[in-house]
Protein backbone atom coordinates (compact mmCIF):
# COMPACT_ATOMS: atom_id res chain seq x y z
CA UNK A 1 0.00 0.00 0.00
CA UNK A 2 2.81 2.38 0.92
CA UNK A 3 4.45 1.76 -2.47
CA UNK A 4 1.22 2.56 -4.31
CA UNK A 5 0.70 5.73 -2.29
CA UNK A 6 4.27 6.83 -3.00
CA UNK A 7 3.79 6.18 -6.71
CA UNK A 8 0.53 8.12 -6.74
CA UNK A 9 2.17 11.04 -4.94
CA UNK A 10 4.98 11.02 -7.51
CA UNK A 11 2.39 11.16 -10.30
CA UNK A 12 0.66 14.11 -8.65
CA UNK A 13 3.96 15.97 -8.23
CA UNK A 14 4.96 15.37 -11.86
CA UNK A 15 1.57 16.48 -13.15
CA UNK A 16 1.82 19.62 -11.04
CA UNK A 17 5.31 20.31 -12.39
CA UNK A 18 4.12 19.88 -15.97
CA UNK A 19 1.17 22.19 -15.32
CA UNK A 20 3.34 24.93 -13.83
CA UNK A 21 5.92 24.71 -16.62
CA UNK A 22 3.31 24.53 -19.39
CA UNK A 23 1.30 27.56 -18.31
CA UNK A 24 4.39 29.68 -17.63
CA UNK A 25 5.79 28.62 -21.03
CA UNK A 26 9.00 27.41 -19.47
CA UNK A 27 11.67 25.91 -21.73
CA UNK A 28 10.48 22.54 -23.05
CA UNK A 29 13.90 21.02 -22.34
CA UNK A 30 13.33 21.68 -18.61
CA UNK A 31 10.15 19.57 -18.45
CA UNK A 32 10.46 16.17 -16.62
CA UNK A 33 10.30 14.14 -19.83
CA UNK A 34 12.43 11.32 -18.43
CA UNK A 35 9.68 10.39 -16.00
CA UNK A 36 7.14 10.35 -18.83
CA UNK A 37 9.32 8.06 -20.93
CA UNK A 38 9.79 5.64 -18.03
CA UNK A 39 6.08 5.66 -17.21
CA UNK A 40 4.97 5.07 -20.80
CA UNK A 41 7.52 2.33 -21.49
CA UNK A 42 6.71 0.42 -18.30
CA UNK A 43 2.92 0.52 -18.67
CA UNK A 44 2.39 0.80 -22.45
CA UNK A 45 -0.74 2.73 -21.51
CA UNK A 46 -2.04 6.15 -22.50
CA UNK A 47 -3.71 6.70 -19.13
CA UNK A 48 -0.97 8.96 -17.75
CA UNK A 49 -0.81 10.92 -21.01
CA UNK A 50 -4.55 11.54 -20.72
CA UNK A 51 -4.08 12.86 -17.18
CA UNK A 52 -1.23 15.03 -18.40
CA UNK A 53 -3.39 16.57 -21.13
CA UNK A 54 -6.05 17.44 -18.55
CA UNK A 55 -3.41 19.39 -16.61
CA UNK A 56 -2.13 21.24 -19.70
CA UNK A 57 -3.86 21.69 -23.06
CA UNK A 58 -7.23 20.42 -21.83
CA UNK A 59 -7.12 22.29 -18.52
CA UNK A 60 -9.92 24.91 -18.15
CA UNK A 61 -7.26 27.62 -17.72
CA UNK A 62 -6.00 26.89 -21.24
CA UNK A 63 -9.37 27.90 -22.68
CA UNK A 64 -9.38 31.28 -20.91
CA UNK A 65 -5.67 32.14 -20.79
CA UNK A 66 -3.86 29.93 -23.35
CA UNK A 67 -0.09 29.90 -23.84
CA UNK A 68 1.10 30.81 -27.32
CA UNK A 69 -0.04 28.73 -30.30
CA UNK A 70 3.55 27.84 -31.19
CA UNK A 71 4.35 26.72 -27.64
CA UNK A 72 1.28 24.49 -27.47
CA UNK A 73 2.12 23.00 -30.87
CA UNK A 74 5.71 22.23 -29.83
CA UNK A 75 4.58 20.76 -26.52
CA UNK A 76 2.02 18.44 -28.12
CA UNK A 77 4.47 17.38 -30.83
CA UNK A 78 7.02 16.46 -28.18
CA UNK A 79 4.44 14.52 -26.19
CA UNK A 80 3.27 12.61 -29.28
CA UNK A 81 6.86 11.75 -30.15
CA UNK A 82 7.46 10.20 -26.74
CA UNK A 83 4.09 8.46 -26.75
CA UNK A 84 4.81 6.81 -30.10
CA UNK A 85 8.41 5.92 -29.16
CA UNK A 86 7.07 4.00 -26.16
CA UNK A 87 4.77 1.97 -28.40
CA UNK A 88 1.59 3.12 -26.65
CA UNK A 89 -1.80 2.95 -28.31
CA UNK A 90 -2.78 6.17 -30.13
CA UNK A 91 -4.70 8.63 -27.99
CA UNK A 92 -7.38 10.46 -29.97
CA UNK A 93 -7.60 13.46 -27.64
CA UNK A 94 -3.86 14.03 -28.01
CA UNK A 95 -4.07 14.24 -31.81
CA UNK A 96 -7.28 16.30 -31.58
CA UNK A 97 -5.48 18.82 -29.37
CA UNK A 98 -2.66 19.10 -31.90
CA UNK A 99 -5.13 19.52 -34.78
CA UNK A 100 -6.62 22.56 -32.99
CA UNK A 101 -3.31 24.47 -33.11
CA UNK A 102 -1.88 23.33 -36.44
CA UNK A 103 -2.16 26.10 -39.00
CA UNK A 104 -3.46 28.62 -36.48
CA UNK A 105 -1.88 32.05 -36.91
CA UNK A 106 0.35 33.22 -34.09
CA UNK A 107 -0.45 36.50 -32.29
CA UNK A 108 2.09 39.00 -30.87
CA UNK A 109 0.81 38.41 -27.33
CA UNK A 110 0.01 35.34 -25.29
CA UNK A 111 -0.92 34.45 -21.74
CA UNK A 112 1.38 33.07 -19.09
CA UNK A 113 0.03 31.79 -15.79
CA UNK A 114 1.92 31.32 -12.55
CA UNK A 115 0.52 29.14 -9.76
CA UNK A 116 0.66 30.31 -6.16
CA UNK A 117 1.22 27.83 -3.29
CA UNK A 118 -2.55 27.76 -2.60
CA UNK A 119 -3.20 26.60 -6.18
CA UNK A 120 -4.58 29.92 -7.46
CA UNK A 121 -3.16 31.18 -10.74
CA UNK A 122 -1.88 34.62 -11.68
CA UNK A 123 -2.52 35.00 -15.42
CA UNK A 124 -0.71 37.69 -17.37
CA UNK A 125 -0.82 38.90 -20.94
CA UNK A 126 2.78 39.08 -22.12
CA UNK A 127 4.61 39.72 -25.35
CA UNK A 128 5.99 36.70 -27.20
CA UNK A 129 9.05 38.72 -28.24
CA UNK A 130 11.59 39.61 -25.54
CA UNK A 131 11.81 43.11 -26.99
CA UNK A 132 8.55 44.57 -28.27
CA UNK A 133 7.47 48.14 -29.03
CA UNK A 134 10.91 49.38 -28.04
CA UNK A 135 10.77 47.97 -24.51
CA UNK A 136 11.64 44.81 -22.57
CA UNK A 137 8.88 45.47 -20.04
CA UNK A 138 6.27 43.28 -21.73
CA UNK A 139 7.63 39.96 -20.46
CA UNK A 140 8.37 38.51 -17.01
CA UNK A 141 12.06 38.11 -16.15
CA UNK A 142 13.84 35.90 -13.58
CA UNK A 143 14.40 38.64 -11.00
CA UNK A 144 10.66 39.37 -10.86
CA UNK A 145 9.95 35.67 -10.29
CA UNK A 146 12.61 35.43 -7.56
CA UNK A 147 11.36 38.60 -5.86
CA UNK A 148 7.79 37.25 -5.98
CA UNK A 149 8.98 34.06 -4.26
CA UNK A 150 10.82 36.14 -1.65
CA UNK A 151 7.66 38.13 -0.90
CA UNK A 152 5.79 34.89 -0.18
CA UNK A 153 8.45 33.99 2.40
CA UNK A 154 8.49 37.52 3.90
CA UNK A 155 4.88 38.61 3.93
CA UNK A 156 5.38 40.74 7.04
CA UNK A 157 7.30 43.26 4.91
CA UNK A 158 4.06 44.04 3.04
CA UNK A 159 1.13 43.18 5.32
CA UNK A 160 -0.85 46.29 6.25
CA UNK A 161 1.59 48.56 4.41
CA UNK A 162 1.51 50.90 1.46
CA UNK A 163 3.75 49.46 -1.26
CA UNK A 164 5.29 51.16 -4.31
CA UNK A 165 6.72 49.04 -7.11
CA UNK A 166 9.13 50.72 -9.52
CA UNK A 167 9.28 49.42 -13.10
CA UNK A 168 6.38 47.00 -12.60
CA UNK A 169 6.50 45.59 -16.13
CA UNK A 170 3.62 43.16 -16.69
CA UNK A 171 2.95 42.98 -12.96
CA UNK A 172 3.82 39.50 -11.64
CA UNK A 173 5.57 40.55 -8.42
CA UNK A 174 3.01 43.17 -7.49
CA UNK A 175 0.01 40.94 -8.20
CA UNK A 176 1.64 38.19 -6.11
CA UNK A 177 1.91 40.61 -3.20
CA UNK A 178 -1.67 41.82 -3.62
CA UNK A 179 -3.01 38.26 -3.77
CA UNK A 180 -0.92 36.80 -0.95
CA UNK A 181 0.51 39.44 1.42
CA UNK A 182 -2.47 41.66 2.37
CA UNK A 183 -0.93 45.12 1.81
CA UNK A 184 -3.00 48.15 2.72
CA UNK A 185 -2.52 49.65 -0.74
CA UNK A 186 -0.32 48.93 -3.74
CA UNK A 187 0.97 51.30 -6.43
CA UNK A 188 2.23 49.74 -9.66
CA UNK A 189 4.35 52.07 -11.77
CA UNK A 190 6.20 52.28 -15.07
CA UNK A 191 6.90 54.94 -17.68
CA UNK A 192 6.33 53.24 -21.04
CA UNK A 193 2.83 53.67 -22.47
CA UNK A 194 2.64 50.15 -23.92
CA UNK A 195 3.79 48.64 -20.62
CA UNK A 196 1.25 50.68 -18.65
CA UNK A 197 -1.54 49.56 -20.98
CA UNK A 198 -0.59 45.90 -20.57
CA UNK A 199 -0.09 46.35 -16.83
CA UNK A 200 -3.58 47.83 -16.35
CA UNK A 201 -5.05 44.95 -18.35
CA UNK A 202 -3.23 42.38 -16.20
CA UNK A 203 -4.38 44.04 -13.00
CA UNK A 204 -7.95 43.83 -14.30
CA UNK A 205 -7.53 40.19 -15.41
CA UNK A 206 -6.56 39.30 -11.85
CA UNK A 207 -9.61 41.04 -10.38
CA UNK A 208 -7.71 43.86 -8.70
CA UNK A 209 -8.59 47.56 -8.76
CA UNK A 210 -9.29 50.76 -6.87
CA UNK A 211 -12.47 49.33 -5.33
CA UNK A 212 -10.86 46.07 -4.18
CA UNK A 213 -8.81 45.25 -1.11
CA UNK A 214 -6.02 46.16 -1.24
CA UNK A 215 -6.61 49.45 -3.02
CA UNK A 216 -4.70 49.42 -6.31
CA UNK A 217 -3.26 52.16 -8.50
CA UNK A 218 -1.31 51.99 -11.73
CA UNK A 219 0.76 55.18 -12.10
CA UNK A 220 2.93 56.57 -14.86
CA UNK A 221 6.18 57.35 -13.08
CA UNK A 222 9.17 58.80 -14.90
CA UNK A 223 12.15 58.53 -12.58
CA UNK A 224 13.78 61.66 -13.98
CA UNK A 225 10.78 63.97 -13.61
CA UNK A 226 8.85 62.61 -10.63
CA UNK A 227 7.97 65.38 -8.19
CA UNK A 228 8.09 65.63 -4.43
CA UNK A 229 4.31 65.93 -4.45
CA UNK A 230 3.95 62.62 -6.32
CA UNK A 231 6.25 60.81 -3.92
CA UNK A 232 4.56 62.19 -0.83
CA UNK A 233 1.17 61.31 -2.29
CA UNK A 234 2.14 57.64 -2.57
CA UNK A 235 3.19 57.46 1.11
CA UNK A 236 5.13 54.25 0.56
CA UNK A 237 6.14 52.13 3.54
CA UNK A 238 7.85 49.59 1.29
CA UNK A 239 9.45 50.11 -2.15
CA UNK A 240 10.38 47.25 -4.47
CA UNK A 241 11.85 46.85 -7.95
CA UNK A 242 12.99 43.90 -10.05
CA UNK A 243 15.39 43.83 -13.00
CA UNK A 244 15.82 47.59 -13.23
CA UNK A 245 19.63 47.77 -13.02
CA UNK A 246 20.76 46.96 -16.55
CA UNK A 247 22.28 50.20 -17.83
CA UNK A 248 24.57 52.77 -16.14
CA UNK A 249 22.28 55.69 -17.00
CA UNK A 250 19.18 53.89 -15.73
CA UNK A 251 21.05 52.92 -12.57
CA UNK A 252 21.96 56.57 -12.00
CA UNK A 253 18.33 57.65 -12.37
CA UNK A 254 17.26 54.91 -9.97
CA UNK A 255 19.76 55.98 -7.30
CA UNK A 256 18.58 59.59 -7.49
CA UNK A 257 14.97 58.43 -7.20
CA UNK A 258 15.68 56.23 -4.17
CA UNK A 259 17.45 59.11 -2.48
CA UNK A 260 14.50 61.38 -3.22
CA UNK A 261 12.04 58.83 -1.81
CA UNK A 262 14.04 58.60 1.42
CA UNK A 263 14.39 62.40 1.66
CA UNK A 264 10.62 62.79 1.28
CA UNK A 265 10.03 60.58 4.33
CA UNK A 266 10.64 61.43 7.94
CA UNK A 267 13.70 60.01 9.68
CA UNK A 268 11.38 58.04 11.97
CA UNK A 269 9.42 56.45 9.10
CA UNK A 270 11.90 55.63 6.36
CA UNK A 271 10.48 53.17 3.81
CA UNK A 272 12.08 49.76 3.36
CA UNK A 273 13.59 49.45 -0.14
CA UNK A 274 14.31 46.15 -1.89
CA UNK A 275 15.94 45.85 -5.31
CA UNK A 276 16.24 42.47 -7.04
CA UNK A 277 18.57 42.08 -10.01
CA UNK A 278 19.80 39.54 -12.49
CA UNK A 279 23.52 40.32 -12.64
CA UNK A 280 24.06 40.02 -16.38
CA UNK A 281 26.98 42.44 -16.43
CA UNK A 282 28.93 42.53 -13.13
CA UNK A 283 30.53 45.84 -14.13
CA UNK A 284 27.18 47.58 -14.58
CA UNK A 285 25.85 46.10 -11.35
CA UNK A 286 29.00 47.06 -9.47
CA UNK A 287 28.67 50.59 -10.84
CA UNK A 288 25.13 50.74 -9.42
CA UNK A 289 26.44 49.85 -5.97
CA UNK A 290 29.18 52.48 -6.25
CA UNK A 291 26.53 55.07 -7.10
CA UNK A 292 24.53 54.03 -4.03
CA UNK A 293 27.64 54.53 -1.91
CA UNK A 294 28.37 57.93 -3.46
CA UNK A 295 24.78 59.01 -2.70
CA UNK A 296 25.15 58.13 0.98
CA UNK A 297 23.18 54.90 0.75
CA UNK A 298 24.15 51.50 2.10
CA UNK A 299 22.87 48.10 1.03
CA UNK A 300 22.52 44.66 2.56
CA UNK A 301 22.35 41.45 0.53
CA UNK A 302 19.30 39.41 1.53
CA UNK A 303 20.40 35.78 1.80
CA UNK A 304 17.51 34.04 3.54
CA UNK A 305 15.99 30.84 2.10
CA UNK A 306 13.41 31.22 -0.67
CA UNK A 307 11.04 28.41 -1.57
CA UNK A 308 10.83 27.30 -5.21
CA UNK A 309 7.32 28.31 -6.28
CA UNK A 310 7.62 29.33 -9.93
CA UNK A 311 9.52 27.57 -12.74
CA UNK A 312 12.43 29.58 -14.14
CA UNK A 313 16.18 29.35 -14.70
CA UNK A 314 17.58 29.06 -11.18
CA UNK A 315 21.14 29.16 -12.45
CA UNK A 316 20.68 32.85 -13.31
CA UNK A 317 22.90 35.10 -11.12
CA UNK A 318 20.23 36.77 -8.96
CA UNK A 319 20.75 39.13 -6.04
CA UNK A 320 18.28 40.88 -3.75
CA UNK A 321 19.47 43.86 -1.73
CA UNK A 322 17.92 46.12 0.88
CA UNK A 323 18.85 49.78 0.42
CA UNK A 324 18.94 52.26 3.30
CA UNK A 325 20.56 55.52 4.33
CA UNK A 326 23.97 55.38 5.96
CA UNK A 327 23.79 55.64 9.73
CA UNK A 328 25.90 58.79 9.83
CA UNK A 329 23.51 60.61 7.51
CA UNK A 330 20.24 59.24 8.89
CA UNK A 331 19.68 62.32 11.08
CA UNK A 332 20.02 64.71 8.17
CA UNK A 333 17.14 67.17 7.90
CA UNK A 334 17.83 68.08 4.29
CA UNK A 335 14.46 68.35 2.56
CA UNK A 336 13.43 66.63 -0.64
CA UNK A 337 13.30 70.00 -2.39
CA UNK A 338 16.84 70.85 -1.27
CA UNK A 339 18.04 67.57 -2.75
CA UNK A 340 16.68 68.43 -6.20
CA UNK A 341 19.95 69.98 -7.32
CA UNK A 342 22.29 67.37 -5.83
CA UNK A 343 23.87 65.31 -8.56
CA UNK A 344 24.84 61.69 -7.92
CA UNK A 345 28.30 61.00 -9.31
CA UNK A 346 28.17 58.60 -12.23
CA UNK A 347 31.06 56.18 -12.62
CA UNK A 348 31.44 55.35 -16.31
CA UNK A 349 32.47 51.69 -16.70
CA UNK A 350 34.67 50.34 -19.43
CA UNK A 351 32.78 49.19 -22.47
CA UNK A 352 31.38 45.70 -21.96
CA UNK A 353 31.52 43.10 -24.72
CA UNK A 354 28.64 43.24 -27.15
CA UNK A 355 25.55 41.47 -25.92
CA UNK A 356 26.43 41.52 -22.21
CA UNK A 357 23.84 44.12 -21.25
CA UNK A 358 20.50 42.53 -22.02
CA UNK A 359 17.75 44.87 -20.89
CA UNK A 360 15.31 43.25 -18.47
CA UNK A 361 11.74 43.66 -17.23
CA UNK A 362 11.39 47.36 -16.45
CA UNK A 363 11.03 49.68 -19.38
CA UNK A 364 12.28 52.64 -17.33
CA UNK A 365 15.01 54.60 -19.07
CA UNK A 366 16.76 57.84 -18.42
CA UNK A 367 15.88 60.91 -20.44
Amino acid sequence: MAVLEQKEKKHVDILREFRASFFSMNRLASFPWTFIETELQSNKSSEFTSKLLKQTCLHPLCETFPPSVRFRRLFLTELIKRQEAAGCDPLDELYDALAEVVGVEETPDCYKSYFLPNGDAISLMESIALISEGTTGLVTWEAALYLAEWTLENQQVFTGRSVLELGSGVGLTGITICRSCNPLRFVFSDCHSAVLEKLRENVRLNRLGEETSPAIRVDELDWTTVTEEQIRGIRADTVIAADVVYDPDVAGSLVKLLLKILDCSSAEAQPEIYICSTVRNPETYGDFKLQLEAAGLNHEVMTGPVGAVFPYNRLAPLELIKVFRKAESSSSSVSCQQRQDVLVPVIIPALAPAGTQVAPESSQSAV
